[in-house]
């Protein structure tokens, strides 16, 4: 029996799942995992919490708490989300696990013991206060391209990524103060060796999606650069180097490893070797955002380790909400456990994956979302299904009737149903996972149209062999559905082969060890049931989603949409103030934040007094979900000092702080109340 390793990307133990991480990556794994296993294929699906690196470090810190404990709420949070979403895992486990730390260190141990990884001396930010060098999260301060604020090793104003060192006005995010270059022992490793087997390994790899490969290509065509592999931090994987105990591994260079120790954990419950599945066959189920790091850094790590390369790496693209970006600092996101709070899996499931192919980005919307469960899981899946039982039961009495004659349009309807488990079968194999869907869904409202024309009602008085052969037909076909939907609409499935009174393996949740074989194989979606054969009571699959159903949700992002308006208004109002051609008359004064605290009922704004030098001027800024009231205290900032007074939730605001689109403040050196020409 052949063997497949499938990985789903680590999600970081921060935050519960929403839409976009299901549809990227945990859907279309679950569909390829479940399809696998219909297919004879001994089929390990593994996933874990990525619990290091900087931003749970620095949470943990600000909060007070041992970032473990951050790292557990969210485990059984992101663990919860994906059984509700049905995502069948075999193994779901943590970075914090003792065999993910030995793993891990054994891996750099390896390419270290190779001359892979090198001691490197750099300039390193040093925060004397905090007695530490700081990693790159743990410094703030301003963009030498674009004057915007930025955070660590990149600019999210201009988007550069950026050396620590370079940021002008530094300060530690913990305490504050001025940090100042030290240098520091790091460990790099030599990725600049892996140049040319990198670009022979993705051109030559036909199972790499050409738009994944493109990725990779636009990374490595100006030469690769070696690659930091450790930080100077506490929480984290120790360095397994003598005498480096205040060092760990940088969180990309063991969470991949999270795959191998996920799989490792579960071979060792189940006295299974995880490397035959690996070495059989491995694909990668990520978010296009980690494109570059699997087809670049990993496999890299994995020649440098002389292991056996991925077989395909699959990036699943975007998903927006309502035309927006989603942005879960702001709200504008659904949470999987919300979604499952008001309707089906399956539903989700579906609308995920017919949306858009996987490699595109897509856009979620509630009024689309009610339109294609309505119109095409109920009026057309369901229907046709509900109608075939129905009409069975009414007619012949539960059974389905045997044939005797075939017209061309029975028979033209009997060769689609034969055909349809490998046109199928072709788009999974391919990694198309909507063609799939799309296919069964074509094949359907062609049933729909053949049952009409064919009318059974009424020719079953008129030309009884004719009403046979619809039925005899459409029960096929459900047959079939029965086993070709099951990669995508499990729990649906399930209901069908009750009434089909078939075997059902269906169990919410993540995959148990003995159930890893299921009750039915794909090639059984081409056997025909018998004349005679006995249904049982059917009842309707799907429920029609009712229009104040979506009015409910849409109401909620209305209200969130209008409470940032509202907190933006003022800013808005202020701009029609000057006209373009006016622009020159724009008063513009350094001004250094003396007081700041957060408006009641607003989420963006705060109120902050500047000192203009011969004034302390009010102003109302909508920088409350950028930075904490205290983190403002003392900055020097440009403000336009010469607008009418505006008022926000109620508070009087003198003033406008110059900020990027993205909220980041532009500061500045000057001297308190000099003019800025």
């Amino acid at each position: 029996m052949s063997k497949l390793f499938i990985s789903c990307a680590l999600p970081y133990a921060n935050g519960a799942c929403h839409l976009g991480h299901l549809r990227s990556t945990y859907i279309p794994a679950d569909i390829y995992a479940r399809y696998n296993r219909m297919n004879d294929v001994d089929t390990l699906m593994v996933c874990s919490t990525d619990e290091h690196g900087t931003p749970i470090a620095v949470r943990a810190e600000q909060e007070g708490r041992d970032p473990k404990e951050i790292a557990d709420y969210y485990h059984k949070l992101i663990g919860d989300d994906l059984k509700a979403a049905d995502i069948s895992l075999d193994s779901f486990q943590r970075t914090t696990n003792p065999k993910h730390y030995e793993i891990a260190q054994e891996f750099f141990t390896y390419l270290y013991a190779n001359e892979y990884i090198y001691e490197k001396i750099i300039d390193q930010l040093y925060c004397d206060s905090c007695k530490r060098s700081l990693p790159d999260r743990y410094v703030e301060g301003i963009c030498p391209y674009c004057g915007s604020e930025a955070r660590g090793d990149q600019c999210e104003g201009c988007g550069r990524h950026l050396d620590p060192i370079e940021l002008e006005e530094p300060r530690c995010l913990i305490c504050g103060s001025t940090p100042h270059i030290q240098a520091s022992k790091q460990y790099y490793f030599k990725l600049e060796e892996f140049q040319e087997p990198l670009n022979e390994w993705i051109n030559g790899n036909n199972h790499l999606q050409p738009y994944v490969k493109n990725f990779a290509r636009e990374w490595i065509k100006d030469g690769l650069k070696n690659w930091i592999m450790t930080r100077d931090m506490k929480w984290g994987i120790p360095v397994p180097i003598e005498g480096e105990e205040d060092k760990v591994l940088y969180v990309w260079a063991e969470a991949f490893e999270g795959y191998l120790s996920s799989a490792a954990i579960w071979a060792d419950e189940h006295d299974k070797d995880w490397h035959e599945y690996w070495d059989d066959k491995a694909v990668h189920f990520i978010g296009k955002d980690i494109i570059y790091h699997h087809t670049i850094f990993w496999p890299s790590m994995l020649m440098g380790h002389q292991m056996k390369l991925p077989y395909s790496v699959i990036g699943g693209g975007y998903l927006s909400l309502e035309g927006q970006k989603m942005s879960t600092s702001r709200g504008w996101v659904v949470w999987v456990k919300d979604f499952l709070e008001n309707f089906d899996s399956d539903m989700l499931r579906y609308y995920l994956t017919i949306n858009a192919p996987l490699n595109k980005d897509t856009d979620f919307s509630w009024e689309d979302f009610q339109r294609r469960i309505n119109n095409e899981l109920t009026d057309n899946l369901g229907n046709f299904i509900h109608r075939t039982f129905t009409f069975t039961k009414k007619f012949f009495d539960n059974k389905i009737p045997e044939i005797t004659t075939m017209s061309d349009e029975d028979k033209a309807f009997e060769e689609e149903i034969k055909s349809l488990p490998k046109r199928v079968s072709d788009a999974i194999e391919n990694f198309e996972f909507r063609d799939g869907l799309l296919e069964i869904m074509n094949t359907t409202k062609n049933a729909n149209k053949y049952f009409n024309d064919k009318k059974p009602w009424k020719m079953v008085k008129e030309d009884i062999q004719s009403a046979q052969a619809c039925l005899y037909l459409s029960n096929q076909l459900v047959h079939t559905l029965s086993i070709v939907l099951r990669p995508y609409l499990p729990e649906t499935v399930a209901k069908i082969r009750k009434v089909l009174n078939m075997p059902e393996d269906y169990t919410p949740g993540f995959m148990k060890y003995d159930e890893r074989k299921p009750d039915v194989l794909w090639d059984e979606a081409t056997n025909f049931l018998p004349s005679g054969y006995e249904i049982g009571k059917a009842k309707p699959l799907f429920k029609k989603i009712e229009d104040e159903v979506i009015e409910k949700q849409l109401a909620k992002l209305a209200k969130l949409e209008e409470e940032t308006q509202e907190d933006e208004k003022g800013d808005e109002k202020m701009s029609e103030l000057i006209t373009i051609d006016e622009f020159g008359n724009v008063e513009l004064v350094v001004g250094q934040i003396k007081e700041a605290e957060r408006i009641d009922g607003s989420k963006n704004l705060l109120k902050v007094q500047v000192d203009l030098g011969d004034e302390i001027r009010q102003v109302v800024a909508g920088l409350a979900q950028k930075y904490d009231p205290e983190e403002l205290i003392d900055r020097k900032v440009i403000v336009v000092a010469n607008l009418e007074p505006a008022k926000l939730f109620g508070v009087e605001s003198n003033g406008m702080l110059l900020a990027t689109d993205s909220m980041e403040l532009l500061t500045t050196e000057g001297k308190v109340g000099e003019h800025i020409k």
